[in-house]
């Protein structure tokens, strides 16, 4: 008996069956979908599930009702559906990182939301002076903001904070050695390594001390004709303990000056206030950093000052002039976007008592636990009945970190929940199963596993977050019943 005998046989129709594509296109249930797709996109759309159907007929399991029109419809809307919707999806940040790198880091406050709507629709004045009609600068829309927030001279901002360094050390010290200890050769997130840029910068990496000390003496003795700077890297994703020792940025300042060179301190996340003030670990501002001396400082938009991705350089005018000269300036400049986002959240330094009100970041640095507490006690039953009786859940103190390598060894006291599987046989494939569940869900949900339980930290869902969360759970229990 042949292949296609034996399938029709069993119930399964032939490829040659098959409807037409211009037949499906013509079908009064497809009308809807070329009416909000277009022609062309239902046409592929159509083709590919055909191919699909065609699969399945020679391989003798089609079942006719596959084939008719009302389910061969229903399969087109969904495919079209698939390729429609977004890449770049709003997530439920529950990891307990809040300036998650990969979840996207700081949360724009609404006033840079609605400047970058603003400059979405409508030309702005990007590198057009308004009082003399002539070419601008963008970098002046910003500048005097960051150098009253700074204390520095000039300002210059492009992509990133690595781009920030290897454009500093590429317009400074090309060809020339730059003088960084070893207990600060740093490598973060990316595979991002100090000696790397430099040696793209076309710099030449001068080591002085050892891993865990470093002394004036060490930088002062590794002066030579061939120096072009001296330049210190904050350890932003690590911490050397025990029996250690460091060089400040005032005395490598004045061994730097003493000398006639710069010094360059990459600030790494930057901070633009005291955080302590906000009962948050004490971290070094630019401000002090500029006024002990730094002749050039690099720091993020993202990470600590609550922004958008871009690296900002502030410090000596005749340095930032030399820095915004060089060729890859223009390579590594930021566009209008994140300009129209960067100058509203200044601003919001200039009042700085009303900061942990308006700048999303600091909000979320600051939430108290008891609050958090409170919120999970209340979300907690609807979350254990789309679990049902697979998985118990219980509302349990955690530790939230600051992440993106900002002040690595301090934690935010934490609530949220901690679900476990009611069985402990097969708990690592339980558990696989509710992340795959909950990162399935429209808004997915991420969380982080330890203890053989994922918890999920509250400190990062808001307020005006808790009903779209809720209103998931119906669909986590059927992903959970599938």
């Amino acid at each position: 008996m042949s292949g296609e005998a034996s399938a029709t046989a069993q119930g399964a129709i032939s490829a040659a069956r098959l409807p037409a594509v211009d037949r499906v296109l013509a079908a009064p249930e497809l009308a809807a979908l070329k009416a909000e797709h277009g022609l062309t996109l239902l046409t592929d759309t159509v083709r590919a599930a055909l191919d699909a159907l065609r699969s399945q007929a020679l391989a003798g399991t089609l079942a006719p009702e596959a084939a008719a029109m009302p389910t061969l419809a229903q399969d087109v809307a969904t495919r079209l559906a698939a390729r429609a919707a977004p890449r770049l999806r709003s997530v439920f940040n529950l990891t307990g990182t809040v300036l998650h790198t990969n979840l996207g880091r700081a949360l724009l406050p609404d006033v840079a939301v609605q400047a970058v709507m603003r400059a979405l629709t409508t030309p702005a004045n990007l590198e057009f002076d308004l009082a003399t009609g002539g070419r601008g600068d963008r970098d002046d829309l910003v500048n005097d903001l960051l150098c009253e927030l700074t204390g520095a001279e000039a300002a210059t901002v492009v992509n990133n904070n690595a781009a920030a360094v290897l454009l500093t050390l590429s317009a400074l010290a090309a060809k020339k050695e730059v003088i960084v200890s070893r207990g600060e050769l740093v490598e973060i997130g990316g595979a991002f390594r100090i000696p790397d840029i430099m040696a793209r910068a076309g710099a030449k990496l001068r080591e002085v001390g050892t891993t865990n000390r470093t002394h004036a003496k060490d930088y002062d003795e590794a002066v030579g004709p061939r120096t072009a700077l001296l330049m210190k890297v904050h350890c932003s994703n690590y911490a050397v303990t025990g029996f250690t020792k460091s060089v400040g940025e005032a005395e490598v300042a004045a061994i730097a000056h003493a000398r006639s060179l710069p010094l360059v301190v990459d600030l790494g996340s930057g901070t633009l206030v005291d955080l302590s003030r906000h009962g948050l670990p004490r971290e070094a501002t630019v401000r002090e950093t500029v006024a002990a001396g730094a002749d050039l400082v690099t720091f993020s938009g993202d990470k600590l000052l609550g922004g958008p991705q871009a690296g900002l350089i502030v410090g000596r005018k005749d340095l930032i002039a030399k820095i915004k000269k060089h060729p890859l300036k223009r390579a590594l400049r930021v566009g209008k976007l994140t300009l129209a986002a960067l100058e509203p959240v200044l601003r919001l330094y200039q009042s700085p008592e009303r900061l942990a009100e308006r700048l999303t970041t600091l909000r979320l640095f600051t939430r108290a636990q008891p609050q958090i507490r409170e919120r999970a006690e209340a979300l907690l039953p609807a979350l254990q009945a789309a679990l049902g009786a697979s998985f118990v859940a219980s509302v349990q103190p955690m530790f939230s970190q600051i992440g993106s390598g900002a002040l690595p060894v301090d934690t935010l006291p934490s609530s949220g929940f901690v679900l476990r599987p009611a069985q402990a046989a097969r708990a690592g494939r339980q558990l696989a199963r509710l992340e795959a569940a909950l990162r399935s869900l429209p808004r997915p949900v991420i969380g982080r596993t330890a203890d053989q339980s994922l918890w999920l930290d509250l400190r990062c869902l808001e307020a005006h977050d808790e009903a779209e969360f809720i209103a998931q759970m119906p669909q986590l229990a059927e992903a959970l019943a599938a």
